[in-house]
């Protein structure tokens, strides 16, 4: 989808990877993480709670969590804003911008699922994996 994107000028990325994803995105994948990262317009440090998306001031269109791991889930489902992913999100929900979640794991369990009705609740669209 990024690399779509690319195509569209007038559409500005913004790219957060987690410690966890950051990690599985190189037993998972052959590609390298900065192959990724150059698809973005800009990449944000999951530590940098001062990142310019992690304010309402700045606007955006919403946000994509792909893969959305039940720990980032969590955390969106409770507000636990710990990191800049998690913050951003909460800012996109605060302010009624689209948010899309595409979980990692199956099957679910009784407290994902739970999660992800919380989640749809707030506003959050879920897109179940394949």
């Amino acid at each position: 989808m990024l690399k779509a994107l690319k195509n569209y000028p007038e559409c500005e990325t913004n790219l957060v990877i987690s410690q966890g994803a950051e990690r599985t995105f190189e037993l998972e994948t052959n590609l390298k993480l900065s192959e990724v990262e150059a698809l973005a317009d800009f990449v944000h440090n999951n530590k940098n709670m001062a990142a310019t998306i992690a304010s309402g001031s700045f606007k955006t269109d919403g946000m994509i969590v792909i893969p959305c791991s039940m720990k980032t889930l969590s955390g969106i489902a409770t507000g636990y804003a710990d990191n800049l992913l998690l913050r951003a999100v909460d800012v996109c929900l605060k302010e009624n911008r689209r948010v899309v979640l595409v979980p990692r794991e199956i099957p679910f369990g009784k407290v994902h699922i739970k999660n992800l009705k919380e989640v749809s609740d707030l506003g959050c669209t879920i897109v179940p994996p394949y």
